[in-house]
């Protein structure tokens, strides 16, 4: 162990540091330092490169990131700026989980450690910044799902467009290889979904949840459909709409403020579509969702679901988590077995499945590099707390699907009740 000698005096150094190695000797490879408020650094371990620093902002923040010891405690601390993370931050998150995992201890040792923890400071932390949602309302109910929406998406339109791609896309990329530039990314996505669609010209498609009109946009220009999407945040709807203005389709297609629960042309679309919208839907619901799909579309019509999942063996974590308290307040991750289930129940063929993990966590990483490197931007356009909270989330959702916490699924279904599905032998007109 190598470290800058504390000043004698300073009561709150030496506590601070013995915290640190009691928690932290059984931790390997120690590759990280740690700084303190007043300089005093921790290096990593000997001949190990720190691939972070974790930066300690006051005497006090050990006690914030510990107590109480659980996941939301350790994120408060960090948006809040108890604590910052200098370098990559995925890098942290190895640390995170070993943290969060916890190790049998005596206790003697939980004794111990508690003591030293309580011996710091407290700090009232500032209320200035991104707050805890608050929805009211029963629990995915049209009034609270507008909520929940607005929270996350009505954060602003300039913000996103910060570190999202030129067509702002807010989800998974599709990568032909792990360097590809992040625009060729998303545009490959676009197509690739149109292509599983196998969209033609004049049929009618619905987009379930179309953000900024990426796709739908996409799909009027190159493959000449008639597009509805639907959202339930205003300033996404009003962006989406101006750009499709801009790009002459206004005639072709258009995005609407609409819960998927307030549209019924039944039979009326030859397509479906919802790429990241599956998770707002909420588990119980699933069965509905599904249902509602499936009568929307005309006989021999397909509908893409693109929606994250939770890997369910694995244990989750159990109270709220920093991302639904500040994130997305009411998302619930369904495993894909529970997806495919409630599809099936619903009337659907699973005509394909397919992961995209590995793309997901490149995509969240273009993300959070964008984001990092518009910093002073994002913190004028909204402020350091929210500036924080998307890092994080970010983040620690790149290390979910790195690990295989996290996977994300399209899954293409087919409305036919007979015989013959309609669809050719094989997917080459995918890939073509």
């Amino acid at each position: 162990m190598q470290e800058r000698k504390a000043k004698d005096g300073d009561r709150a150094v030496r506590t601070a540091l013995r915290f640190l190695q009691d928690l932290l000797g059984d931790y390997r490879p120690r590759d990280f330092a740690v700084r303190l408020w007043d300089g005093t650094v921790w290096e990593a371990e000997p001949g190990r490169t720190a691939h972070f620093t974790l930066v300690l902002k006051h005497p006090g923040a050990l006690r914030g990131m510990f107590w109480p010891p659980n996941e939301l405690a350790l994120a408060e601390a960090y948006v809040y700026d108890d604590f910052d993370i200098e370098g990559r931050i995925e890098a942290v998150f190895g640390l995170a989980d070993h943290l969060l995992a916890g190790r049998r201890r005596s206790a003697v040792d939980r004794l111990r450690l508690g003591a030293r923890l309580l011996a710091l400071p407290s700090r009232k932390r500032p209320r200035a910044g991104r707050r805890v949602a608050r929805l009211r309302g029963l629990k995915h109910s049209k009034a609270r799902d507008r909520q929940a929406v607005a929270y996350h998406y009505d954060v602003s339109n300039d913000f996103y467009a910060l570190w999202l791609d030129d067509r702002m896309v807010y989800s998974c990329a599709y990568f032909a290889s792990p360097d590809e530039d992040l625009d060729a990314a998303q545009e490959r996505k676009l197509d690739y979904v149109c292509r599983k669609l196998r969209l033609r010209r004049g049929e009618r498609l619905l987009d379930i949840g179309c953000g900024w009109g990426g796709l739908i946009i996409h799909a009027a220009r190159r493959y000449g459909v008639d597009a509805l999407g639907i959202t339930l945040s205003e300033p996404q709807t009003e962006l989406a709409n101006e750009r499709i203005r801009r790009a002459g389709l206004a005639g072709r297609c258009r995005a609407e403020v609409h819960d998927y629960r307030e549209i019924e042309e039944w039979g009326s679309y030859d397509k479906l579509v919802s790429v990241g919208m599956f998770e707002h839907v909420g588990e119980a619901l699933l069965s509905e969702y599904f249902r509602r799909a499936y009568r929307l579309l005309r006989p021999g019509g397909v509908f893409l679901n693109h929606g994250i999942s939770r890997n369910p063996n694995l244990p989750t974590r159990r109270g709220l988590s920093f991302v639904q308290r500040y994130v997305f307040p009411d998302g619930e991750l369904a495993p894909i077995s529970a997806t495919l289930r409630a599809a099936e129940d619903g009337g659907f063929e699973v005509r394909d499945v397919e992961s995209l993990r590995e793309h997901y966590a490149l995509t969240l990483g273009h993300w959070v590099r964008r984001l990092e490197a518009r910093y002073d931007e994002a913190r004028k356009i909204t402020d350091e707390t929210t500036y924080r909270v998307w890092r994080l989330y970010m983040s620690g959702s790149a290390h979910g699907f790195t690990t295989g916490r996290l996977n994300v699924y399209q899954t293409l279904l087919s409305k036919r009740d007979w015989g013959e599905s309609g669809l050719p032998l094989t997917r080459d007109d995918w890939y073509a």
